[in-house]
């Protein structure tokens, strides 16, 4: 299996959205990513939401037993592979309510 690297959204996509509030869990969401966790991929939290509001939304997920490898940044793997930390999330696929083909 080769490992990917999902970049997922918070609010709208893990939860409903209710900005600057967090809305009610969508919990079929929260499972997939954490079989996905689970099976060794990368997860990316990523997210308009920074500072207080980003730890909020962390600790939330985490409270859900959903843990990401970073937060609105890249993997340190990545960032070595290419000697950098470009300003875009890099991943395979991503996660988001406006996406326009849901991989749920």
């Amino acid at each position: 299996m080769k490992q990917k690297i999902y970049a997922v959204d918070f609010d709208g996509t893990l939860c409903k959205n209710a900005w600057p509030e967090i809305g009610k869990p969508k919990k079929h969401r929260i499972r997939w990513c954490i079989r996905k966790a689970r099976k060794g991929h990368k997860l990316i939290l990523w997210t308009c939401r920074e500072g207080e509001m980003l730890e909020l939304a962390v600790d939330w997920c985490r409270e859900y037993g959903l843990y990401f490898h970073a937060h609105n940044d890249n993997l340190p793997e990545q960032n070595a592979l290419y000697g950098n930390n470009s300003r875009k999330v890099g991943a395979d696929k991503y996660i988001d309510d406006k996406s326009m083909k849901p991989l749920w």
